[in-house]
């Protein structure tokens, strides 16, 4: 991941959840802004069980 972003999983759910609820769109609009790679974010959350849902712009 480019951006600063923690390396525990559940900080990391807690940061995404919290700028995908206050700046973005969803979650590719995200990745784009922060430089960071979408595919590895999906990774490292699915493996604590959180998948990402559009509709709800979150990973729940």
């Amino acid at each position: 991941m480019t951006e600063k972003l923690p390396q525990d999983a559940f900080m990391l759910l807690s940061v995404i959840n919290t700028k995908l609820r206050d700046r973005y769109h969803d979650l590719n609009e995200l990745c784009d802004d922060l430089g960071t790679d979408k595919d590895e974010i999906i990774q490292v959350l699915s493996s604590i069980g959180y998948v990402y849902d559009s509709k709800l712009n979150r990973f729940c």
